[in-house]
């Protein structure tokens, strides 16, 4: 359904960069090759600055590459922009509103210029409704999380067969989150095909089937999302009630990296299995996981793999 073949797009470095000297192209995306299957959710992971919404750009008919193409059910995205854009549902990463207007009203707009079918209504009122968004409120008196899920109202009323989300979750509570990938969820059952883009692992994690990881504008794989979750590097921290099970622990050879008294953290990659084996022959008075930026989640996988 999204086919991306060697797409270039090169930007010049800032006169602050370049310090007066004539210097390479950077930034932007370099021969970025990934294909994504009708009916597949498809994470597009990498920090920030990473080159996502470039890419997403040249998806949505915004930017002319340099080299490569762009292709959406077989159409340049480029050459056929308007033909794409009516396939596709488009969330920015930062959405622009009439603030003048009220949530309802822009929608309503925004169905008008997509043909104002009846599905849309439907869709939109059941959205505002899992979404608890008041839509008669004016979008100048909205926070930003509740511009963020007008945003997503807008996407996923228009019931398209293709969906291409830049940041979704960005300015949502951990409750609305949750919401968001059932909603994800529910589209994919019914064979919506689904790009994600995100610096967030968890948001793909439990919604797309495969994940391509982009560092420096630079593809550095494309996996199933099963062997990204096993090449995860994930903390724990734990207090135990006695510093000699600390040293239990540690000649059950788990990795301790840290420890003091009887608090301790240790490094899993993988299965936890090992750990839980441990924590069963202690008495564990606390036990949480770190929670890890994105670099810092991958960034073994990343040596492992020669991507670095």
């Amino acid at each position: 359904m999204i086919n991306v073949e060697g797409l270039t797009k090169l930007y010049p470095r800032t006169k602050d960069q370049t310090k007066g000297k004539e210097t390479k192209r950077v930034r932007g995306i370099s021969e970025v090759t990934f294909r994504v299957k009708e009916g597949e959710a498809f994470g597009f992971l990498g920090p920030n600055g990473a080159g996502k919404t470039t890419l997403i750009r040249h998806l949505m008919g915004f930017i002319r590459p340099e080299a490569g193409f762009a292709q959406i059910s077989g159409l340049d995205c480029w050459q056929n922009s308007r033909t794409v854009k009516a396939l596709v549902s488009y969330l920015p990463g930062e959405m622009n509103f009439f603030e003048q207007m009220s949530g309802l009203e822009f929608l309503e707009l925004m169905s008008g210029m997509h043909g104002n079918q009846p599905i849309f209504q439907k869709r939109r009122e059941l959205l505002g409704e899992r979404l608890n968004l008041n839509l008669q409120q004016p979008i100048r008196k909205m926070s930003k999380g509740m511009k963020q899920k007008l945003g997503i109202i807008y996407a996923l009323m228009l019931d398209s067969k293709v969906l291409i989300l830049d940041e979704p979750t960005s300015g949502l509570d951990p409750l609305m989150q949750k919401v968001f990938i059932e909603l994800v969820l529910e589209e994919k059952k019914q064979g919506k095909t689904i790009f994600i883009s995100s610096h967030m692992f968890s948001e793909v994690e439990r919604t797309c089937d495969r994940v391509a990881i982009i560092r420096a504008g630079e593809l550095v794989t494309v996996e199933g999302i099963q062997r990204l979750r096993q090449a995860q590097q994930r903390t724990f921290e734990i207090t135990v009630s006695d510093e000699r099970e600390v040293e239990l622990l540690r000649e059950r050879g788990l990795a301790i990296v840290s420890a003091k008294g009887t608090q301790l953290s240790v490094e899993i990659q993988g299965d936890i299995n090992a750990l839980l084996s441990g924590l069963a022959q202690v008495k564990v008075q606390a036990f949480s996981q770190k929670t890890t930026e994105l670099e810092e989640a991958f960034m073994h996988f990343y040596e492992r793999e020669g991507g670095l």
